[in-house]
């Protein structure tokens, strides 16, 4: 089925909508962009976005729908640096509920993330209510005394530290946030490629979520407990059917805030 439409009079066959196609879907002939026999169009939309005459419509991603960029907003280097690198982990949350509406906006700028071949398919689930996050947290204690118990007590030192923590009535895995925000992916998707895009979106989340004075941090250990299978967390969770748990973060109002940039380590580039 034919998804592009060229307006001959617009188009000034210079071939740009060609280059940035990823799939070789586009090909150039002396009238313009016609469709590859036997290609698959991957809806990533770059043809219309690109065409500097917006001579190219594509009915996947069409030119009627795409937003157009405002200079005015583009930032510069150092803007965009001190963006990048204001990105923190929120351990220490403010005790009340964020509003549905600012968790909505995180979300719906985190969907714009690339995802491989531009599979997307990564939906969200929010679960919120101290009773319930306190399960999932003491959940995933239940999980890492299993680890340690079945190790005879040798090693995993980091896990007796959140045991030792719980124990004493201290959250180390979910640090009290009022949400936990779970990335799924497709049952069908394979592991590798569901858990790739669901990084990527969930990056995004984090990135954006101070412009709504949101905080975030990875919900590793959830991740790891219900990726290793944990029947009790699975259950905990309530994943839709079709879906598997791709990511998590925590989310909430940070109860502080950082007013300094902190370093790294060095730069290591090796020039080949």
């Amino acid at each position: 089925m034919s998804v592009l439409t060229v307006d001959a009079e617009k188009c000034m066959v210079c071939g740009v909508c060609e280059e940035v196609c990823p799939a070789n879907y586009i090909l150039m002939n002396d009238e313009g962009p016609q469709e590859a026999e036997g290609g698959r169009c991957i809806a990533c939309g770059h043809c219309v976005a690109a065409c500097p005459s917006e001579a190219l419509d594509n009915s996947l991603t069409p030119l009627a729908a795409q937003t157009a960029v405002r200079k005015e907003l583009q930032w510069n280097a150092e803007g965009a640096k001190q963006f990048l690198r204001s990105r923190r982990s929120v351990r220490v949350y403010r005790q009340e509920p964020v509003k549905r509406e600012e968790l909505t906006e995180l979300l719906d700028v985190a969907r714009y993330a690339p995802t491989a071949s531009n599979t997307q398919g990564i939906t969200f689930q929010v679960i919120s209510g101290a009773e319930r996050l306190n399960r999932i947290w003491q959940t995933v204690i239940a999980w890492m005394e299993e680890q340690v118990e079945a190790s005879g007590g040798r090693g995993f030192s980091y896990l007796k530290l959140h045991i030792a923590a719980a124990r004493r009535g201290k959250d180390t895995i979910l640090r009290g946030a009022p949400h936990l925000i779970l990335a799924l992916a497709p049952a069908k998707m394979t592991q590798h490629t569901g858990r790739s895009n669901a990084e990527f979106v969930l990056a995004y989340a984090e990135l954006y979520a101070p412009s709504l004075g949101l905080g975030t941090c990875w919900g590793g250990f959830v991740q790891h407990c219900a990726f290793s299978g944990y029947e009790p967390l699975l259950r905990e969770l309530e994943l839709p059917e079709g879906r598997n748990l791709a990511g998590a973060i925590m989310a909430g109002y940070p109860k502080y805030r950082y007013s300094r940039l902190v370093d790294r380590n060095p730069l290591e580039i090796s020039w080949k």
